[in-house]
């Protein structure tokens, strides 16, 4: 299949006129400017081309956690796909280190087939201080032994801890040494202990400025520490609720080229307002906003959100005023940077057939994952 478009991402970043060839699974061919013959597909102009969506950071959807094995996952990766997410990591909260491993084997079937990209562990190398909405009787400082036991697995992609638990840094070197991101969250690291863990190998903040120390101009924390390393990737929630406009468009300012969008999203995203589960924590969403249920029936803590990229896309341009280019980079070319993964995230020759068609508000209209159709809202 030739598809042209009139505004397209470009494998440069910018936006502007491009083709690209289609074969199988694959991109053959591409370049800028008008298409070589007659393409198949011709894209209007208000149309927007771009490579399919990566979410680096993603609890379930469409009614399903990722912890609740593979048909539940697979509930979530389709209702995701249909919203241009074409790669996903499948994001797992706190539990004991032997439940975390056998939710991995659980999902090995849908790693190995590349259904999902690997596993995030968000947990259990978390701060008390800082757990958000993971359980707290549950968090622990990260061991040598469990750690091996994890990584043996051979799917875990990236793993959230909070550097300043005793062996946390420790943990960073052996995460990056096996090939895993090591992000940085829910964490009360100091500006001096986040720098160390920087330095150690750590390359990610897990959704920046949340569930972690604040700012405070004598006891900076860990948040300029990660907006002012080079080659940090600095994961945001775009969805209205975990961070105000100004904030979302200042850290795109400053680092544009480092910035992902993640969804965090847990199972209502796609299925609507109710009760649901993450982890072992029971939560309440009303009108999108997902917040753990407690005890005495009161509502605590934002637990995650019930966004889809697309949603995330269109939040950051059109009520943070993020460039077009800068919010679409940070759910493609970005997350495929922070991966290593040369494949996705472009229209490139030789990556892979993932392609989102946005109409003029943002809205996905189109999907192709690995160049085949994925039905979406009847199109």
């Amino acid at each position: 299949m030739l598809i042209a478009a009139q505004r397209a991402l470009r494998p440069d970043g910018s936006i502007g006129p491009y083709w690209l060839r289609t074969a199988g699974e694959l991109i053959t061919q591409s370049g800028a400017g008008p298409a070589p013959q007659v393409p198949d597909l011709q894209l209007a102009d208000d149309q927007l081309l771009s490579p399919g969506f990566i979410d680096v950071h993603c609890h379930g959807g469409g009614g399903a956690n990722f912890s609740a094995g593979p048909e539940a996952a697979r509930t979530a990766i389709a209702t995701h796909r249909a919203h241009g997410t074409t790669t996903l990591l499948a994001s797992l909260v706190t539990d004991t280190v032997a439940a975390l491993g056998a939710q991995i084997e659980q999902l090995r079937p849908l790693t190995d087939s590349g259904e999902l990209a690997g596993i995030h562990l968000e947990g259990p190398w978390l701060s008390r201080e800082y757990h958000g909405a993971h359980d707290p009787q549950l968090l622990q400082s990260p061991k040598t032994e469990d750690l091996a036991f994890l990584l043996q697995t051979g799917t875990l992609r990236m793993v959230t801890l909070a550097p300043e638990l005793p062996g946390g840094i420790e943990a960073v070197g052996k995460l990056r040494a096996a090939g895993a991101v090591a992000a940085l969250g829910h964490t009360a690291a100091s500006y001096e202990q986040t720098r160390q863990a920087l330095q150690a190998g750590a390359a990610a903040a897990t959704h920046l400025f949340n569930a972690m120390r604040r700012f405070d101009h004598r006891a900076p924390g860990p948040v300029p520490a990660l907006l002012e390393h080079p080659e940090a990737f600095l994961e945001l929630i775009a969805d209205g609720v975990h961070l105000h406009p100004a904030v979302l468009r200042s850290t795109f300012t400053q680092a544009p080229g480092r910035a992902l969008l993640v969804s965090d999203a847990m199972a209502a995203a796609g299925a609507g307002d109710g009760h649901y589960r993450l982890g072992q924590l029971e939560v309440q969403v009303s009108g999108g906003t997902a917040r753990i249920l407690e005890e005495d029936g009161t509502l605590g803590p934002v637990a995650g959100s019930t966004l889809t990229l697309q949603h995330a896309v269109q939040h950051a341009v059109q009520q943070a005023g993020v460039p077009l280019e800068q919010a679409l980079a940070a759910v493609t070319l970005n997350p495929a940077r922070m991966l290593g993964e040369p494949s996705i995230g472009h229209l490139g020759a030789g990556a892979r057939a993932d392609v989102v068609v946005l109409s003029a508000g943002l809205e996905v209209t189109a999907v192709l994952h690995g160049g085949s159709p994925v039905a979406h809202a009847g199109h």
